[in-house]
């Protein structure tokens, strides 16, 4: 069985995440799903939504460098970014760029996609909420930065 902690640590900390791999998965089944556009408004469409796919994968990158509640922002925005590709998802099987097995697979990625942002924001929130806790006696609690991904649950 492999254990976590047997995994080498990667110079960049987001690497680590599953939710981060999950996005570049979806990037790249993206690319290698979509049909061939056929004029120039399906080869804007694919532009756009390709866009938006790696707006996933670049928020959680970008998030994971900052403060927890800036993260927390950054995730935000990834899960804006999946409602775009859910909008695209849509478009594009009604112009026919995506069967409807595709369609079905675009969805399924990004209902999941969802789910662990979703999970990751809630473990940034009690993890922020728990150290203010600890530390409400002593002094405030600034937000420390996320430089360390250790102090969150990186399984997402």
């Amino acid at each position: 069985m492999d254990n976590a902690q047997d995994r080498p640590v990667s110079f960049f900390r987001f690497e680590d995440l599953r939710i981060y791999a999950k996005s570049t998965d979806y990037c790249a089944w993206l690319a290698a799903n979509l049909g061939e556009p056929s004029n120039e408004k399906q080869r804007s469409l694919i532009s756009s939504f390709c866009h938006s796919s790696y707006d996933i994968a670049l928020n959680i990158a970008e998030g994971s460098s900052r403060n927890k509640s800036q993260f927390e922002h950054c995730l935000k925005i990834s899960k804006t970014a999946i409602r775009e590709c859910i909008v695209y998802t849509a478009i594009a099987f009604q112009l026919g760029l995506f069967d409807e097995e595709s369609c079905n697979q675009s969805r399924e990625y990004l209902m999941e996609l969802t789910r662990m942002i979703g999970a990751l924001i809630i473990s940034l929130q009690r993890g922020g909420r728990r150290r203010e806790e600890l530390d409400s006696d002593t002094e405030p609690v600034s937000d420390t930065t996320v430089d360390d991904l250790d102090s969150i649950d990186t399984n997402f």
